[in-house]
């Protein structure tokens, strides 16, 4: 290893101290699944209303909806799992290298993630149409489901601690077994070809987002004889959303997840659990809520959606283009950018002139534009609004921390050539 990468890897394990988890580790595993099961009764149970009460009675009311699991549920999660790990392994498609790792060698991944999106669509929808799957199954059995991926998850995350104990040297774990549970004790955990983590952190949680969302729209119709506009909105917000992700499946190699992160309870949960059982919230709360929406309204809210994604994609690509070749051309000029001491180029124009973080401002203002059809008759379709800027805004002052430690000086100037993190003019 290079005295710079030994910097670096020092850098990224600065910023795990900073601003890991602490003791707050163990809240979070005890506290995320009951409030995932208290955001589903409180939109399927309560009409969306936020529930609190002091009555002991009424809490057992409450928590007495928690379904059990179920095996028709169980075994629809693992024809999904097992199917979508099949595709992983055997669609077509290129073979790309990640990043170098600590010891200097590349793993290579299998980016088939848009031809596995479609193909499984397309069984889906046949599927349905010959009548052998009920469109509206997934809404059916979102309790017995929740439990049941709430329970494969603990158990993995279990597979996953024990497989890393041997790993490699700079994988090798705290000594503290339920602290390395929650984070890991592999960065690359592997089942021959299978790339575990890089595997759950997009198909079987965010494939599934999508056919949840579309089963919500099926009851819906099944309910109330339509589809409501803020309905089509979310669900072709979101799919919009998905399909861009899959088309720069790339792109997910070069972030903090695959590249430092190792695979234990905390991003196996966040993945298969969190991720489709959350972001499915506000079509979720419209199956049963059909009001419309003004003209003006939509066309505001699909203004926000298309600004927000010209913004974060813009960005994105620009950073990506500028990475490959540093000459190119941005918004018609010569692109400025300050040269590191390690050599490093630190991109100052186009978006990137505008703040450190526009591609975040872009994907809040995506966000909110998933929020905003459900109106304002409950809190809950905007959970999501709001747990993704506290992430946001940590993830923004974690990756600060490690580029200051990196680049130290010309950080520093960096930031004054760009003093707005990611709201411009704002913060």
């Amino acid at each position: 290893m290079s005295e710079q990468e030994s910097r670096d890897n020092a850098a990224v394990d600065a910023v795990r101290q900073k601003y890991g988890f602490g003791f707050s580790w163990l809240v979070l595993m005890i506290a995320l699944p009951p409030l995932v099961y208290y955001l589903w009764i409180c939109v399927t149970y309560y009409q969306g209303e936020l529930v609190f009460t002091s009555d002991a009675a009424a809490w057992r009311r409450f928590w007495s909806h928690v379904a059990p699991p179920t095996w028709h549920a169980a075994g629809l999660y693992a024809a999904w799992f097992l199917g979508q790990a099949a595709l992983q392994v055997w669609a077509p498609g290129p073979t790309v290298q990640g990043m170098k790792l600590p010891d200097g060698s590349r793993l290579d991944y299998r980016m088939n993630g848009i031809f596995s999106f479609l193909f499984t669509l397309a069984v889906v929808f046949g599927l349905v149409t010959m009548g052998w799957l009920d469109a509206t199954v997934l809404y059916d059995q979102l309790g017995p489901l929740l439990t049941v991926v709430n329970i494969f998850t603990f158990v993995f995350a279990g597979f996953l601690y024990f497989w890393g104990l041997n790993g490699k040297q700079w994988e090798r774990p705290t000594g503290r077994p339920f602290y390395d549970y929650f984070m890991g004790t592999a960065l690359n955990p592997r089942i021959g070809s299978l790339d575990l983590k890089l595997f759950c952190e997009a198909r079987p949680g965010m494939i599934f987002w999508l056919l949840m969302n579309l089963s919500m729209a099926a009851k819906q119709y099944e309910l109330h004889g339509t589809v409501t506009v803020p309905m089509l909105l979310v669900v072709g917000f979101q799919s919009f959303y998905l399909i861009d992700y899959f088309i720069h499946e790339e792109a997910v190699l070069t972030t903090w997840d695959i590249k430092h992160e190792k695979f234990g309870w905390m991003l196996c949960w966040g993945d298969l659990v969190w991720l489709p059982f959350t972001y499915t919230l506000q079509a979720q709360y419209l199956v049963h809520h059909t009001h419309d929406l003004p003209v003006w309204g939509i066309i505001a809210i699909v203004a926000l959606n298309l600004a927000g994604y010209a913004i974060f994609r813009g960005a994105n690509i620009q950073k990506h283009h500028f990475r490959r070749d540093p000459n190119r051309i941005v918004w018609g000029k010569p692109a400025k950018y300050i040269k590191t001491k390690q050599g490093s180029l630190l991109l100052t124009s186009g978006w990137w002139g505008i703040a450190r973080h526009m591609n975040y401002f872009g994907d809040l203002m995506i966000a909110l534009s998933w929020c905003l059809p459900a109106a304002f008759g409950s809190p809950i379709p905007y959970f999501h609004i709001v747990y993704f800027t506290i992430l946001l805004l940590h993830r923004e002052k974690r990756d600060d921390a490690m580029c200051l430690a990196k680049y130290g000086e010309d950080w520093l100037q960096y930031r004054k050539k760009v003093p707005w993190r990611i709201v411009p003019k704002i913060y």
